[in-house]
């Protein structure tokens, strides 16, 4: 608008939109990785979804009809929460990510640089740009660690989470992780009475629940004990990464 009427006022309306109450008035660099950011969380989401349900029983649906539908789900999980499959029958790791994404406010983006700051001091327009390193603006905040190392686990003990649902669920490996992150050695431990498929071998002992995981979740949560150790190195990440 500025170009088209030559007026300055649509440059003070766009630089000070939060201001003037009009808080979706983005900046054209804004909007460019808020568009990106969209695009990847979409892309993101439909290759975790399609890899773990592709071969799932679906009805007799041809590999298009399987995109679409796959496509249209990961569209509405953060906005319109329409689905064309049955979400009871969608393994926990993809339940998890959803929560994820739907978590999200729409704006979220990811900004690796920082937008000039304009502000007026007697009549005059002083631009200020703070230059951050890099490596703190590819840092994720703490939440999003401990939903990436809980989706990772998920994914790992799909299958036990499939044939054991009572003892291997969501709510307890978040359990685990988040007492691994914090370095308590808190578990909600196994118990053989709630298996559904019912093993005569199994016995109940006081052991954590981690000790039922396959071996490459137990490394994940060795990787979680070390990063709750180190902590503090990653504290002040996320930066980039606006929620409104």
């Amino acid at each position: 608008m500025e170009k088209m009427t030559k007026k300055s006022r649509f440059r003070y309306m766009l630089n000070n939109c939060e201001d003037l109450g009009y808080e979706h008035l983005f900046s054209g660099l804004r909007c460019a990785y808020l568009g990106i950011t969209v695009l990847g969380f979409m892309v993101l989401q439909l290759v975790v979804f399609c890899s773990l349900e592709w071969y799932s029983d679906d009805g007799g649906l041809s590999g298009y009809e399987k995109v679409v539908g796959s496509l249209f789900v990961v569209a509405n999980a953060r906005y319109g929460g329409e689905s064309v499959f049955d979400l009871s029958l969608i393994p926990p790791a993809t339940l998890v990510m959803f929560v994820f994404f739907m978590y999200l406010p729409p704006y979220t983006s990811y900004l690796p640089i920082q937008e000039a700051e304009n502000k007026s001091i007697n009549g005059g327009d002083i631009n200020k740009r703070k230059n951050k390193g890099y490596l703190k603006h590819i840092l994720f905040s703490q939440l999003t660690y401990l939903l990436i190392f809980t989706i990772l686990i998920c994914i790992i003990e799909r299958h036990k989470m499939k044939h054991d649902p009572l003892n291997f669920n969501v709510l307890n490996i978040v359990f685990e992780v988040v007492s691994a992150y914090g370095n308590v050695g808190f578990s909600v431990g196994y118990s053989c009475e709630k298996q559904i498929k019912a093993d005569d071998y199994c016995k109940d002992a006081w052991t954590g629940f981690a000790g039922r995981w396959s071996d490459a979740g137990k490394f994940v949560l060795i990787l979680v004990m070390f990063f709750g150790r180190l902590k503090k190195f990653s504290q002040r990440g996320g930066t980039p990464w606006i929620l409104p």
